[in-house]
């Protein structure tokens, strides 16, 4: 299994845009915030050491396949 590997927002970006998800810095942070509910559109967390937004990379890009594999059931034949 591999080890979590703990992407900031710039690097989170990068990878969406790798996949063909091209965001720009608002659409990330805002992504990344609180709604006034308190939860977030993508599952951040505030690392307790640097004290900045971290996502899983691996579960960001879980999330990206599931919609797809969603949208792709969803489709009448």
């Amino acid at each position: 299994m591999k080890p979590p590997c703990y992407i900031g927002l710039n690097q989170a970006r990068q990878v969406l845009a790798e996949m063909g998800v091209e965001l720009n810095e608002r659409q990330m942070k805002r992504a990344a915030e609180k709604d006034a509910s308190g939860k977030r559109k993508l599952p951040f967390f505030v690392d307790p050491i640097e004290g900045k937004l971290k996502i899983e990379k691996g579960t960001l890009v879980r999330i990206y396949r599931e919609a797809q594999i969603e949208a792709e059931r969803s489709v009448k034949e």
